[in-house]
């Protein structure tokens, strides 16, 4: 780990001074930064800790929605009644996620804004053009099983590591954001991710000295939620494809399928083309199949990494079917 200078930011304002400068940094849980930080990817020369702005808040919002202050813990999320009551499906993905000793510490911001785990990013002696631009992307013909067979470029496979998020975009979440010069905006949350692109050391679209305050759920409507992560063992892993899903049914036929994937991309993917596929029809294993083939129409693999695409098919008939059965 390289020196650094630690400061203790008071308000918003103090936060987004420190962040605005190059190669400073917000940190809070730090349960992604400081690996980053041990293995010399991330080298910031600033950090501001964050955890006494007073961002740990979770409310109700005059709409019926939910408020999740940025720095309240993966923990009080998952366990917060109105989440378990009306957000079960992110309750379930954040318990997905991580040891608890990482829930206990990591922040729905921080985890919003975590990097990816390819082996050629995590290891500076490996070409990566998201860690340094132009020197290519050793996961093209390299170790490949994690990585994308969405969304990719010839620039970066890498995928976008976290489950929260994926169940955020099935709820359709917005993230409050302060800039440098105090003023505010939202972005939703399918919106708030980068596909790499030319661009692929841009993970999300935080502009230097900007903060996420919150991150802002709508009202809840019915029918199943469910978040199903296939991993390669039962304890804490990332995910190779895992799956968001609410689904309402009335008279036999889907009347909402709201999906998001992890594990197949460089963000959370949601094609709204699925829900067109769906809503108005019967479930059968003839629908199931074009919604797969909608969400698989540009699937791309990597040689190591081909089996998503069987993978990911049949992970969806499985969550669809569960959901429809639920549902009815």
């Amino acid at each position: 780990m390289r020196p650094f200078q630690y400061d203790r930011a008071r308000t918003l304002t103090d936060a987004a001074q420190i962040t605005q400068g190059e190669d400073a940094m917000a940190i809070a849980g730090g349960t992604n930064l400081l690996d980053l930080m041990k293995l010399q990817v991330e080298t910031p020369r600033q950090l501001a800790d964050i955890n006494r702005v007073g961002l740990g808040e979770i409310a109700d919002t005059d709409d019926g929605g939910l408020r999740i202050g940025a720095l309240a813990t993966n923990t009080a999320t998952a366990v917060h009644p109105r989440v378990r009551a009306d957000y079960p499906v992110l309750s379930r993905a954040i318990l997905a996620g991580a040891t608890q000793q990482l829930r206990n510490k990591a922040t729905t911001g921080g985890n919003l804004c975590q990097r990816t785990r390819c082996f050629y990013f995590m290891n500076i002696d490996q070409p990566c053009n998201k860690r340094e631009p132009g020197s290519g992307c050793g996961a093209l013909d390299g170790i490949a099983k994690l990585h994308a067979v969405l969304g990719a470029s010839g620039e970066c496979i890498a995928t976008y590591p976290g489950d929260m998020a994926v169940a955020l975009s099935a709820l359709d979440a917005s993230v409050e954001i302060n800039g440098s010069d105090g003023t505010e905006r939202t972005v939703p949350v399918r919106d708030f991710h980068c596909l790499p692109g030319d661009t692929p050391w841009r993970d999300n679209v935080l502009e230097p000295g900007e903060i996420i305050t919150a991150v802002t759920l709508p009202a809840p409507g019915g029918g199943t939620q469910l978040y199903r992560k296939v991993r390669e063992r039962s304890s804490y892993a990332f995910a190779l494809v895992s799956i968001a899903a609410i689904v309402e049914m009335e008279d036999g036929v889907f009347t909402r399928a709201d999906l998001a994937f992890g594990g197949l991309a460089h963000k959370p993917w949601h094609d709204p083309r699925i829900a067109q596929a769906l809503v108005g029809n019967a479930p059968s294993a003839e629908l199931f199949d074009r919604a797969a083939d909608v969400l698989l129409e540009d699937a791309q693999g990597h040689g190591e990494n081909d089996f998503k695409i069987p993978l990911a098919r049949r992970t969806l008939h499985a969550v669809l079917e569960q959901a429809s059965e639920d549902a009815a």
